[in-house]
């Protein structure tokens, strides 16, 4: 097993990927800078996940209220599995009767810088 699918073991584990239309995976890394990727998901409840390019995966989290605009407000994140880099790009419904059931839509994508 290589190492970036032990990183993602967990996201395959919860996956039927031949009935899902999510990414497998195939995708290494971004071209350049760190990318991240926030998505609305319209699952069982209507939430975001937030991800961020980190060794060769997107870590991820789930923030039930949804992104803000104003820096001062706090949001509850709620770690979820690593994601292939491929996920950047998803859009689409997971089947009924999957992990995850429901539309998911890219609300914002690009780049990012780790400032510490």
């Amino acid at each position: 097993m290589s190492k970036k699918e032990k990183k993602l073991e967990k996201y395959y584990s919860k996956r039927d990927i031949d009935k899902s239309p999510e990414p497998k995976g195939e995708k290494d890394i971004s071209e350049n800078e760190p990318i991240f990727v926030i998505q609305k998901h319209d699952a069982s409840n209507l939430h975001y996940d937030f991800r961020l390019e980190v060794g060769g995966v997107l870590k991820s989290w789930t923030i039930p209220k949804g992104p803000s605009t104003d820096p001062e407000d706090k949001r509850l994140a709620i770690p979820t599995e690593d994601h292939p880099i491929d996920y950047v790009n998803f859009e689409g419904v997971i089947p009924e009767e999957s992990y995850g059931a429901g539309e998911v839509i890219v609300w914002d994508t690009g780049k990012y810088e780790n400032t510490s």
